[in-house]
């Protein structure tokens, strides 16, 4: 299968090395950034200079491809989006954007083509896992989602360093979020909803962000009372983006803010990704719970250390791909996660990655 991989970055390099390997794939990486490239054509991977902006240019580097795998910042993927609608390309995404992902809908109308955006953790493989708890239960009270990518050794008064896009994380602080209250769906605050618990003998705090739903909540509105999504934290944390987003109005000015994050905190490969689920409801006449818990960290691989982020994410875009191409997808069209099986992700030969590097955790109120 033909595929061309947009983006060089950490993510996009664990993603073209998963692919190549397997031998199944045809893997020719774009991007503008020179060095990026070089990287990964060390690895034995096609490269080509590519300027994403220019919509002729994408189209160009999409000739004779089979599926496009869009890992660029949030704000390009209705572009790209654009130019796979145009060339008869399936398109794949890792985008977190509520706005981009219904543009993308709209562009799945009628389409002979798969355009399946939102393949990541969360917005992503936390949706497949809720949904398949949900399915367990004659009626569902109450649906939590909680995930947190974290520095493994915090040090900083954030208690954060960076282990994935600083837009992304910018954009699910500033955006409002979805949520379903008593049956319907309502928009909610980011960094609201603050809460506290412990898992494994750490204590964490989670409140909203925006895009980590993905489609779920209109998949379940009407279906479910109660659902949110929130992330995860070390304590303080979110007192501290508070401050600097409302209090120094820094949600007005988003780019200095971003200049700020990436010249004060470092960056870090040593993290763990966080991913708990608590679906409630009824069964059997019986009120029960069920969870679906793991921590994932980084691990060394093919002698270089892959963060936990870049595992889970390219982990789950790959899957996707995977399952696309086993025709255990839908072939045309908008793809949502929730029409993943959550049994034939994790026994994916990329959705193991879930499963290898994991560890089922125990948790307290």
């Amino acid at each position: 299968m033909n595929v061309l991989l947009l983006g060089a970055g950490h993510i996009g390099y664990t993603i073209a090395q998963l692919l190549h390997n397997t031998g199944d794939y045809k893997v020719l990486v774009a991007d503008r950034d020179k060095n990026s490239l070089k990287a990964i054509a060390a690895l034995g991977i096609a490269t080509r200079e590519v300027d994403s902006t220019d919509g002729a240019a994408l189209e160009a580097a999409m000739h004779g491809q089979d599926a496009v795998l869009n890992a660029l910042p949030y704000h390009m993927a209705i572009g790209v989006a654009k130019a796979a609608k145009a060339t008869g390309t399936h398109y794949f995404d890792l985008t977190e954007d509520v706005h981009a992902t219904k543009t993308i809908r709209e562009l799945a109308e009628g389409s002979k083509t798969a355009f399946m955006p939102q393949c990541g953790l969360a917005p992503g493989f936390i949706g497949i896992a809720a949904n398949a708890l949900a399915r367990h239960f004659d009626s569902v009270r109450e649906v939590k989602m909680r995930v947190g990518a974290l520095p493994e050794f915090p040090t900083n008064a954030l208690k954060y360093n960076l282990t994935w896009s600083v837009d992304g994380l910018v954009n699910e602080y500033c955006h409002p979020c979805e949520a379903i209250r008593n049956g319907k769906l309502q928009m909610v605050q980011p960094l609201e909803g603050l809460e506290h618990f412990s898992l494994d003998g750490v204590e964490y705090e989670a409140f909203n962000t925006s895009g980590g739903l993905g489609t779920l909540c209109e998949t379940l509105e009407g279906k479910v009372e109660v659902l949110d999504y929130k992330t995860v934290r070390y304590p303080g944390h979110r007192n501290l983006m508070k401050f600097l987003l409302e209090d120094l109005r820094l949600v007005d000015h988003q780019e200095k803010l971003k200049d700020i994050l990436r010249g004060a905190v470092p960056s870090t490969m040593q993290d763990v990704v966080l991913v708990f689920v608590t679906v409630s409801g009824m069964r059997d006449g019986k009120l029960v719970q069920e969870v679906f818990s793991r921590k994932i960290f980084a691990a060394e691989q093919n002698g270089r250390l892959t963060s936990a982020i870049q595992i889970t994410t390219a982990a789950g875009i790959c899957a996707a791909l995977d399952l696309f191409r086993e025709k255990r997808l839908p072939q045309s069209g908008f793809i949502s996660q929730e029409q993943v099986v959550l049994e034939d992700f994790l026994a994916n030969r990329f959705g193991l990655a879930y499963e290898e590097h994991a560890a089922e955790t125990q948790a307290a109120a």
